[in-house]
């Protein structure tokens, strides 16, 4: 019976897909139509099951964070119902004419009040703004289309006729337009199958400092003003570190605490999120600068197995820079305060661990595998990220009705009724919503699971078409497509989720602090007018 359900479970995660693969042009079947039938996994219907540990964990962190919120309202509740009754008169008589002090009552319920301050002013955290941030905008002669892509990879040599094909009908399916950024080095003619140091530092360099120039020229803040540094890109790792590189540009000042996270794949971007966080609760009054970006070049393949093709055919250059400030006076000019950032790890698991692996080919050469059960995987750790969340962000209502239905399930668990569990509406906590902008087929599998609108994936849709897979970078250019388009209103809520190789899941919720209005220097500005109506050509 286990073995009949497991199957039962694994034929619910397949689907299949009829591919006309056009009239045979030789051999004995020639001159005929041929076909080939497609199986895919799917993403687990994740709003059907939800595990129990991950909610618990949730309202942990909502526990742990409200607990003086909850205290200081039961405290007034107490001494009100003490003194409400009493007149001005008899309320004075009490404190002060039927009441003896004496120095030590006194000294001790002042060393008690000061303790209690000092416990809640050390044990708060302090507020992280958003002040403004810049994604790269690549020049124009960069820009290829989907013919021009395999035109140039048929030229470069370094595929046969059948590599060819399987990336152009991958491309033709992926929801990426014909204006992506490619770096021109992975289509040059050479004899090896990878790039230079010198071609990712080129890369690399051009993209991180023209997202930092307008960052650093949008906020009015200089270099050395900065404290903390932190850049992420998972496969391009030099020596000296791109953080270094980035020192040694703008001559940031010696103290500056600069990171450089590697190998952590595209949800890297709020992991380097949280780590700036945290060296803001413990540096005061400075600013944090966030790079995400990858290396195009070095997630180039130029080989034959198939499963290491598709990263060429999504990844496209891209970088965002953000700055961070735990600076009050900074409230009045910021857009945005940090909410929540929840991080998931799947590691453990073998699968999972897998399902995004870099390795060499039978040839040697080497790129980036993705594993068949990717999108699997990868529900799995979307599941227990959006189930430890939706404490922190779920309307009081929502919340409410989960926790019932939930206390229900479990003093009831063998309860025919109690089969399907009652699952939240995660449109009521968020306004916008930020996708990492992996794929089409990733998108669409996505908003059917989280019963998404169009309007909502609509930010993520136009990144990935316009830009592609940028990486750890997409949710910026996904959350400047939605300013561009004027849509931030003052306590709008901003739900930026991103997965990648490890396999992890990692969101972050921001809040508006005011309405944003349209920025004047935006990867958008030229191309704005198009969306979303091209999105449905």
């Amino acid at each position: 019976m286990e073995m009949s359900n497991r199957g039962t479970g694994e034929q619910e995660l397949l689907s299949t897909e009829i591919v006309n693969r056009g009239v045979e042009a030789s051999g004995p079947d020639a001159g005929s139509p041929t076909f080939s039938v497609r199986v895919r996994r799917r993403l687990p219907d994740f709003l059907q099951s939800v595990n129990i540990k991950y909610v618990k964990l949730g309202y942990h962190y909502l526990v742990s964070h409200a607990l003086y919120l909850v205290t200081l309202p039961l405290l007034l509740l107490v001494f009100g119902a003490e003194f409400v009754s009493l007149t001005t008169a008899e309320l004075w008589r009490r404190l002060w004419g039927e009441t003896s002090f004496d120095l030590v009552s006194v000294l001790t319920f002042v060393a008690v009040l000061a303790f209690t301050a000092a416990v809640y002013v050390l044990s708060k955290r302090r507020p992280v703004y958003l002040i403004d941030f810049a994604c790269y905008r690549p020049s124009d002669d960069l820009k290829v289309s989907k013919a021009e892509f395999i035109e140039l990879a048929r030229k470069s040599g370094k595929f046969d006729e059948e590599s060819l094909s399987f990336q152009s009908r991958i491309l033709k399916s992926s929801g990426i337009g014909d204006e992506s950024y490619v770096p021109k080095c992975v289509f040059s003619p050479k004899d090896t199958s990878c790039a230079t140091m010198k071609d990712g530092r080129e890369e690399a360099s051009t993209a991180m400092f023209a997202a930092l120039d307008e960052l650093f020229d949008k906020c009015g803040v200089s270099p050395k003003e900065v404290g903390v540094l932190v850049v992420n890109c998972s496969l391009f790792n030099p020596t000296p570190s791109l953080s270094a590189m980035i020192v040694n540009r703008y001559k940031m000042r010696g103290s500056i605490l600069s990171y450089n996270l590697g190998g952590m794949g595209c949800s890297a971007g709020v992991i380097a999120l949280d780590l700036a966080r945290d060296m803001l609760q413990a540096n005061s009054s400075t600013y944090a600068v966030v790079v995400s970006t990858e290396a195009v070049s070095f997630t180039w393949y130029a080989g034959r197995r198939r499963s290491m093709l598709i990263p060429n055919c999504f990844f496209r250059m891209g970088c965002s820079a953000v700055l961070l400030s735990n600076r009050r006076r900074d409230f009045r000019r910021a857009h945005y305060r940090l909410e929540h950032i929840v991080r998931t790890h799947k590691g453990a698991d073998d699968r999972s661990f897998r399902s995004v692996y870099q390795e060499e080919d039978e040839q040697g050469k080497k790129g980036v595998s993705i594993s068949r059960e990717l999108m699997e995987v990868g529900g799995h750790a979307l599941k227990a990220n959006i189930t430890t969340l939706g404490p922190l962000s779920l309307p009081f209502s929502e919340q409410l009705l989960f926790f019932a239905a939930l206390i229900r399930r479990h003093l009831s668990p063998n309860s025919a009724t109690l089969a399907k569990p009652y699952i939240p509406d995660y449109k009521l906590a968020f306004e916008h919503f930020c996708v990492h902008a992996a794929s089409k087929a990733v998108l669409d599998a996505l908003q059917k699971n989280l019963e998404l609108e169009d309007r909502h994936m609509e930010a993520s849709r136009a990144a990935l078409h316009r830009f592609g897979n940028t990486s750890s970078s997409s949710i910026w250019y996904q959350l400047a497509y939605l300013e561009a388009q004027g849509r931030v209103r003052a306590g709008d809520r901003v739900w930026q989720i991103a997965f990648g190789s490890g396999f992890k899941c990692n969101s972050a919720v921001w809040k508006a602090l005011r309405r944003v209005r349209r920025p004047t220097r935006s990867p958008w500005l030229d191309c704005l007018h198009r969306y979303p109506a091209v999105l449905g050509a």
